[in-house]
């Protein structure tokens, strides 16, 4: 078929035009190499996301349906390009490809960006957005995540031959950091529980984040449904919700199954809400967390800090970094690996002296 006005006309192999009784036209596409199946497209020749939808067709893919939000932005700029994005994040989510809270928080810096560069063309100069990371200084982890989320839509667009550079390519952190998360001391635990006994939603929650390492978005989720017995043993078994964990697997141990029984109102999940719910998200949970932590005068600490607090605790009781890993969900050891590195290096230096001990001098 060819379309276009008089100045220009581009032909499409395969494209089926057709007339409706209603009078309206509907447009198919033969799919290449097997032209009896038709793929019928959502839009026509004139709308921004035709190309892409033609070509999807010829593919044999059935072509999703336009965005109307899409349709409304300049083709070819960075609103246009976030929005697309946007919608693949939604079908990456459907397809586990990509957590909820990662979708949630991508979309809230692409909304930012937008907001600012929206009207630009999407292959922007690179120096033009490290302007834009160093406008965000004051916060510099999140001026890193938002270039790390600029850079992860640029390699989804490059893939699929949307644009051929990325501006975020090369571009460094601000942010050199002071070791992430602080970890808890003991005397941190004792504080917070001597404010909040045991009986306590508060109590619960520590001994949660204490017993099973788990994160917070997945602290919001586990409940009985996840307790099984294996080989005798109560334990609790989960697949964190960050992409490319691996399940974890470990036994309950008793403070945690004491912890769990101790609260009058049960529900599905361990942790409640103040209404006896379910925490919605885990942004919910870390204000009541941060509140609880505020109550006990432990201000600057945070649920992954006590994460962290575990696995140096694991590391001094002589569990190698294997064994963190299995507790951790971890699928390298390099990352379970800060924890024993320090120990591990005493101990073998400890062993060493040993074998002077005996050396005449």
């Amino acid at each position: 078929m060819v379309t276009g006005g008089d100045d220009m006309k581009v032909q499409y192999p395969g494209l089926v035009e057709e007339s409706l009784p209603s009078g309206n036209i509907r447009y198919r596409v033969r799919q290449e190499g097997n032209p009896r199946r038709r793929i019928r497209l959502t839009v026509g020749p004139d709308h921004p996301e035709f190309i892409e939808q033609y070509l999807a067709a010829r593919a044999g893919k059935q072509p999703q349906k336009a965005n109307p939000r899409v349709s409304n932005a300049i083709p070819q700029s960075i609103e246009w390009l976030a929005l697309k994005y946007q919608d693949a994040m939604d079908k990456m989510v459907e397809n586990d490809l990509m957590s909820p809270d990662t979708k949630k928080q991508r979309k809230s810096m692409l909304n930012r960006f937008s907001a600012k560069y929206g009207e630009y063309a999407l292959q922007m100069p690179s120096e033009k957005l490290v302007e834009y990371r160093d406008e965000l200084s004051d916060t510099p982890g999140a001026a890193d995540n938002m270039v790390k989320t600029i850079r992860a839509m640029y390699v989804w667009a490059i893939e699929r031959g949307i644009c051929s550079v990325n501006p975020a390519t090369g571009i460094g952190k601000i942010n050199r950091g002071k070791g992430g998360a602080k970890p808890w001391t003991v005397e941190d635990l004792q504080n917070y529980k001597d404010v909040h006994p045991p009986g306590t939603p508060a109590h619960l929650c520590l001994t949660l984040f204490m017993f099973t390492a788990c994160r917070i978005s997945d602290a919001i989720r586990l409940g009985r449904g996840n307790e099984e017995m294996i080989d005798g043993v109560r334990a609790l078994r989960w697949q964190p919700t960050k992409k490319g964990s691996a399940e974890v697997v470990i036994p309950i141990m008793p403070p945690l199954y004491k912890a769990t029984r101790a609260p009058k109102v049960q529900g599905e999940t361990y942790l409640l809400s103040e209404y006896g719910r379910p925490f919605k998200s885990p942004e919910g949970l870390r204000n009541r967390f941060r509140k609880w932590c505020d109550d006990a005068g432990l201000e600057g600490l945070s649920s992954h800090g006590i994460r962290k607090a575990t696995g140096h605790l694991l590391a001094h009781e002589g569990c190698t970094q294997y064994q963190i890993m299995t507790i951790h969900g971890h699928t390298q050891a390099k990352t379970s690996e800060v924890y024993t590195q320090g120990v591990e290096r005493w101990r073998l230096a400890a062993d060493a002296m040993r074998k002077l001990e005996g050396m005449e001098w």
